[in-house]
């Protein structure tokens, strides 16, 4: 007989952090998977029903790795957040290509890959929640930001897709599509703020909260403020045209 665990990447920071704590509160047992060992061990030390895995999620296997400690602990995933993931800012042409593969690869391949590990056996026992932490950058392209926009855009679209494929299952799926979030997303991306977005940051906690409101209401996708469902529904009366040039005249 194996433990029921809540599994939540990129825990060490941001909305990890929150969904740790509001998972935590909810009584949930936790797995609480980052690189940064310190922070990890201190989130669980304070929460006290959480387990810490420090695990570079970037690297090659490391699905496999993760789903391998998970076993060997007596655990399974009836809740998974797939949270870890980055951005860059500035021109395509400019970046690190390296870096931008690795973007690549965690915010798509691992989430994929994650998803795929613990689908099977949420369908074997006809219960389970899947959360991909998406963004509103999913609704349009991203001059400035390229690779990060359609990463996002994969995530929501792989969400939804799943959505119909496993709701008869006892399975949700849903994709989280905040906007600007008060994290410290933006640093580690390079963005040094925009008077317009600074205007619509909401707090960690409540994107979070709204986040698994969602999930446990069952849809298949959360977007968290009046400002950013208004803004995500741009494609429907603008053209792309128009979306990309005024997504590009936002400096980053």
């Amino acid at each position: 007989m194996t433990e029921a665990v809540a599994l939540i990447t990129g825990a060490s920071a941001g909305l990890g952090v929150d969904f740790a704590r509001q998972l935590s509160a909810r009584g949930r047992r936790l797995v609480l998977v980052a690189r940064r060992k310190d922070r990890l061990d201190a989130l669980a030390a304070q929460l006290g029903n959480a387990r810490a895995v420090e695990l570079d999620l970037s690297e090659p296997n490391a699905a496999d790795k993760l789903m391998a400690d998970l076993a060997a602990h007596g655990e399974h995933v009836d809740l998974l957040v797939n949270n870890a993931g980055f951005g860059l800012t500035g021109k395509f042409v400019g970046q690190d290509g390296k870096r931008l593969r690795q973007m690549i690869d965690l915010n798509c391949g691992l989430l994929t890959e994650l998803a795929h590990a613990v689908m099977p056996g949420m369908i074997e026992r006809n219960s389970g929640q899947i959360l991909n932490v998406a963004s509103t950058a999913a609704f349009q392209p991203g001059p400035g930001m390229a690779v990060y926009f359609a990463t996002k855009a994969y995530v929501l679209s792989f969400s939804e897709a799943l959505h119909e494929e496993v709701k008869g299952d006892g399975v949700t799926v849903s994709a989280l599509c905040p906007g600007p979030t008060a994290t410290e997303f933006g640093q580690v991306a390079g963005f040094g703020g925009h008077p317009v977005v600074d205007k619509m940051f909401m707090t960690s906690p409540e994107v979070v909260r709204i986040g698994l409101e969602g999930i446990d209401a069952g849809k298949a996708v959360v977007i968290p403020g009046f400002a950013n469902k208004a803004g995500a529904q741009g494609h429907r009366f603008l053209p792309r045209s128009i979306l990309r040039k005024i997504a590009g005249t936002i400096k980053l």
